[in-house]
């Protein structure tokens, strides 16, 4: 794997973004509220989309005012409709962000067509993109995301020092906090405001909808682990930047596209089962033959066709007993329309047969470049041979074809096909 500083700045972003998430979802898990961060993250939509209609401006400081205010809202209206729709928690959530969010998603909808915004980046963000578009920080180019992800977290991770007892007392006792003059609403509202400003700095990064799990996820695996509200928090934001960094490296580790394990593997297991579905066809073509009395190869009238046993069992192949190689490459020969199968046997069709042809056209004209060319002995022709025909293209064969116009058998006498 390859590491370059694109790399290290995704992971930056991904774990400032999560680190950020950890801080106030914590807080969320704790009150019960998780879904809160479901209904902030899906309701700041309207906000943004009107901070765009109204200014025309993407700037980090428009989007931040409109998602603070309709943050704020949020949580106005979830009280509102639980009080005087007499629904319970849960259930005005969904019904506050549900509505909020198609009307978020008409604005932008409306908003795309002014400015440069894209529904799809706002639900999904681009982690990927974010060194592409920098900015200049103590004469450092410092990625956009990053730069706003940081303050972001900074913000928070203030917030949550400095009223760390308020935070705790309003949580876990609302009306004691209340009696002591903390005031519980206050602390709600100052979270939902850091919640929807947080949604919206991982807008670029993660998207709308990842910064769901981000918000919740950390806090619930804490609180699988700790009951103490100092570690519960230091393990929420261990397990956010763990996550972007294993992420990052699994991905790359695994699935990138030419160095990663899983590619490697596909493109391994691909190249064998070609090799495989033509060492079929080679013992197939090749059963079509009987020798004569001379020891030259002609055809037979009527091919019997071969089982698997056979398959496994003839000179030169190379499936070994319980090769599972050979049922799946007589699997996708099958599909392809190259074998027919009749009971246990398995038979060429004309399409196979073509096929099987040029491949047999490779292999005896290498045989015949090795003896003439190398004086390879003639038990020594057919592994050579054998691995060549696989790599053998149409402009390769008749190119050796071309050599040896008028040679129209290999060294053992067979017929090398037309």
């Amino acid at each position: 794997m390859i590491w370059t500083s694109l790399d290290t700045w995704i992971v930056v972003a991904a774990a400032l973004a999560g680190l950020a998430s950890a801080l106030v979802g914590s807080f969320l898990v704790l009150k019960k509220m998780s879904m809160m961060g479901d209904a902030i993250s899906h309701a700041v939509l309207p906000g943004i989309a009107v901070a765009f209609i109204l200014t025309s401006s993407h700037a980090s400081g428009v989007m931040f005012l409109g998602a603070a205010v309709i943050g704020v809202l949020t949580a106005v209206l979830v009280q509102l409709v639980q009080r005087y729709g007499r629904l319970e928690q849960g259930a005005a959530m969904g019904v506050v962000f549900t509505v909020l969010f198609a009307v978020g998603l008409i604005l932008i909808e409306q908003a795309a067509q002014h400015v440069d915004i894209h529904p799809e980046h706002v639900l999904f963000g681009a982690v990927e993109l974010v060194p592409l578009y920098t900015l200049q920080l103590f004469g450092l180019a410092i990625p956009r995301g990053v730069a706003v992800l940081g303050v972001i977290t900074v913000v928070n991770l203030a917030v949550v020092v400095l009223f760390f007892k308020e935070l705790r007392l309003a949580g876990f006792d609302p009306a004691l906090a209340d009696a002591l003059g903390i005031g519980s609403g206050r602390m709600h509202y100052l979270l939902m405001v850091l919640v929807a400003l947080t949604t919206v700095a991982a807008f670029e990064v993660v998207g709308s909808i990842l910064v769901i799990a981000m918000l919740i996820v950390p806090g619930a695996t804490a609180h699988l682990l700790t009951k103490r509200l100092v570690s519960f928090l230091v393990v929420a934001c261990g397990v956010a930047v763990t996550a972007a960094v294993l992420g990052h490296v699994a991905a790359a580790l695994l699935t990138a596209p030419e160095n990663g394990v899983i590619p490697q593997a596909l493109t391994l297991l691909h190249r064998r089962v070609v090799v495989a579905r033509q060492d079929i066809l080679g013992l197939l073509v090749r059963h079509t033959e009987t020798f004569s009395t001379k020891g030259n190869a002609v055809l037979v009238p009527e091919p019997t066709g071969l089982n698997l046993q056979q398959l496994r069992s003839l000179p030169g192949s190379p499936f070994p007993a319980g090769s599972g190689m050979l049922r799946l490459a007589l699997i996708t020969l099958r599909l392809s329309g190259s074998v027919s199968r009749t009971g246990k046997r398995y038979y060429l069709t004309p399409q196979g047969m073509k096929q099987a042809h040029e491949l047999l056209r490779s292999h005896r004209l290498w045989e015949r470049f090795f003896h003439d060319e190398g004086n390879v002995l003639l038990d020594e022709l057919h592994p050579a041979a054998d691995y060549l025909e696989h790599y053998t293209d149409g402009e390769l064969r008749e190119a050796l074809a071309h050599k040896y116009t008028g040679e129209g058998r290999d060294p053992r006498g067979n017929k090398i096909p037309d």
